[in-house]
């Protein structure tokens, strides 16, 4: 099975940002993908909470996400929206952050809502209070797909690797992480981070990424780290997609998804334990 990691750098207009993504979907197509895999908020990367509420739609009414759909069935390929900001009927007005399985009929097979709100401090001049805006999702997706189970998960979920253990006993043999990481926390933490959930699971794990400068407000830039990711079950890094924009194409064999976890068989050997004593 041959993946299409998909890089950009979305701004403001989601129009602006769907022609981009449409031309990647074609280019992958032309690659010979099966699957082509965009990142974290394909759809809008703003500062501005005003601006997300004025362009966010609800899933039923959300262009983004039904020219995507079309696309899919028009090019016969399997396409992971990493996520849309969506309008949701919440009363407080926070948004979702919902990730999209699209079969290559254009179905809808998989929607998954961010569990993990990035709430962080990275430092002085880099905070985030994602959960001010979006509001958590609260149940672990798996879509069914010809090449085997897909568990979705989206960014900051990457640090919690329960969620990942979680998917891979429940049948996943590929876990999608589709994010818009910090620069500073990716040059450290990015790269150890996907290659342990594949090591821990005994997964691939496909990682396709935001990249570049997206706006500048009030003198505050926001950045994201790219480098775009495919890892083995084994922990191998099978494809870095650098800092530009493009497109890093992967061939995945699944038998090595069955040889890692018959080896190192972890996903078998849980234990209960009582707590720790205080």
């Amino acid at each position: 099975m041959r993946a299409a990691l998909i890089q950009i750098t979305s701004g403001e207009d989601p129009g602006a940002n769907l022609d981009v993504v449409r031309s990647r979907l074609r280019e992958a197509k032309s690659g010979d993908a099966d699957f082509a895999l965009t990142p974290e908020v394909t759809n809008c990367i703003s500062g501005s909470h005003k601006h997300q509420a004025s362009v966010f739609s609800l899933q039923e009414d959300d262009s983004t996400l039904a020219t995507i759909r079309e696309d899919a069935r028009a090019l016969g390929l399997w396409v992971l929206i990493g996520s849309l900001g969506m309008q949701t009927q919440d009363t407080d007005g926070r948004f979702a952050n919902r990730s999209f399985l699209i079969s290559p009929q254009g179905q809808i097979l998989g929607q998954y809502d961010k569990i993990h709100m990035f709430d962080v401090d990275v430092s002085e001049s880099e905070t985030y209070r994602e959960s001010a805006r979006y509001r958590p999702g609260d149940k672990a997706v798996i879509a069914e797909t010809d090449f085997g189970k897909v568990g979705l998960s989206i960014c900051y979920d990457l640090r919690f690797a329960y969620l990942y253990r979680a998917l891979a006993q429940a049948g996943a043999t590929i876990l999608t992480v589709p994010s818009a990481f910090s620069p500073v926390t990716g040059k450290t933490h990015w790269e150890p981070l996907l290659r342990a959930r594949a090591i821990e699971t005994g997964s691939f794990v496909l990682a396709p990424a935001q990249t570049g400068l997206h706006y500048v407000k009030n003198g505050q830039a926001r950045r994201t780290y790219g480098h775009s990711m495919a890892i083995s079950p084994w922990g191998d890094v099978l494809v870095d997609g650098g800092t530009e924009c493009g497109i890093s194409f992967v061939d995945l064999n699944l038998a090595q998804v069955k040889q890692a976890r018959q080896r190192i068989a972890a996903l078998t050997h849980d234990r209960s334990f009582d707590g720790p004593s205080t």
